[in-house]
């Protein structure tokens, strides 16, 4: 089969299931993964044959469509903050919304590059997109993650080791734990919040797949993470750390109330590229004083 059958084949299937440019994102997705042809490559390369194990190749990966698996987990990987991430169904995909949360701590810490080596936590690390891109970024910081999951710590591994950083991973349950053993600079966490109420706003792609322990929270304590990080981060910031949330678009104010009432001084809540409540740092003391 020719490149340009197997494109007008891969379209017809799914055009009941994904819009027109979706399905051709797809396809160039599964082209530069399975044929090694970028975008480009594929436009002149339309009467190229393809061999009958590269177009099995594409049809397992169009049923996979078919049944809503996500293109990442199709492939195997996914791109986050300019690094490449193994993810499969033990961890919660990046999105571009966490990537806007790392992009912030890096443009907070890296004028203090050299001044003194600095410690951060990033707490339910999953995939460790957020610790893995801190620890490129910050080369000069100690970092540490944790998660509850043996599944999501493994493929964390393999991403530290992929992109040749040193990151310190823990197996806890953090709602269990008392104290943190050490004082970190920086605490992160883009922990579960969305809350059982919310499910009808998800996608089957995401609802059917991704992982319900990173995902949903109880809707009668939907902080419940938030409120235990932000309790042990009291305990162990160090005097000029700042504590970092992504949070549900929803409980912006909620979120930001809860925080303040565990004395932390100076807490903003920063916006999303989609103009949707979805960040916060919060300091022990005072914002003119940081």
């Amino acid at each position: 089969m020719k490149i340009k059958d197997l494109r007008i084949n891969f379209k017809d299937s799914l055009s009941e299931l994904y819009e027109s440019e979706e399905i051709l994102s797809f396809f160039y997705i599964l082209s530069e993964k399975i044929l090694g042809l970028k975008r480009v490559d594929v436009a002149m390369s339309m009467d190229v044959v393809i061999t009958n194990d590269q177009l099995l190749h594409f049809i397992n990966a169009k049923n996979r469509l078919i049944n809503q698996d996500p293109i990442q987990y199709i492939i195997g990987d996914t791109e986050f903050y300019g690094l490449y991430f193994k993810v499969d169904q033990n961890v919660l995909i990046p999105r571009p919304e966490t990537e806007e949360l790392v992009d912030w701590i890096i443009k907070d810490y890296e004028h203090k590059k050299g001044e003194r080596k600095l410690k951060i936590l990033d707490i339910g690390t999953g995939s460790g997109c957020i610790a893995v891109s801190l620890a490129k970024n910050l080369p000069e910081a100690a970092v540490s993650a944790i998660d509850i999951s043996e599944e999501a710590l493994e493929i964390a591994m393999e991403n530290a080791q992929y992109n040749d950083v040193k990151v310190n991973f823990i197996q806890t349950n953090i709602l269990e734990l008392d104290f943190l053993e050490e004082r970190f600079d920086i605490i992160v966490s883009n922990p579960p919040y969305v809350r059982e109420l919310e499910k009808q706003e998800i996608k089957p792609n995401v609802l059917d797949n991704e992982p319900h322990l990173a995902l949903f929270v109880s809707d009668n304590d939907p902080l419940i993470f938030y409120k235990k990080i932000t309790e042990l981060a009291k305990q162990s910031l160090t005097a000029q750390g700042l504590l970092y949330f992504e949070i549900n678009q929803y409980l912006g104010k909620e979120t930001k109330k809860m925080i303040e009432k565990q004395g932390f001084e100076s807490v903003i809540v920063r916006k999303d590229l989609y103009d949707n409540d979805r960040m916060i740092r919060a300091s022990l003391i005072k914002k003119n004083d940081l």
